[in-house]
């Protein structure tokens, strides 16, 4: 009984897959802000073509 106590304790003091999904999270909102900021180039040239090609990935017709 005490070595499940004092597994599920070391369990919750791990801290490292917590650090990781914030990192994760802080890179996906980054990312987010720089494709609205560059959303105005997408009128020409490959930039709106890549915009244009991951958005139909996200909607599910990627190709």
């Amino acid at each position: 009984m005490s070595s499940i106590v004092s597994r599920s304790r070391s369990l919750a003091a791990e801290e490292d897959g917590a650090q990781v999904i914030e990192y994760a999270l802080i890179v996906a909102v980054v990312a987010l802000g720089l494709l609205l900021a560059l959303q105005p180039l997408a009128d020409s040239g490959w930039w709106g073509t890549f915009l244009t090609r991951l958005s139909n990935c996200f909607t599910g017709t990627c190709a």
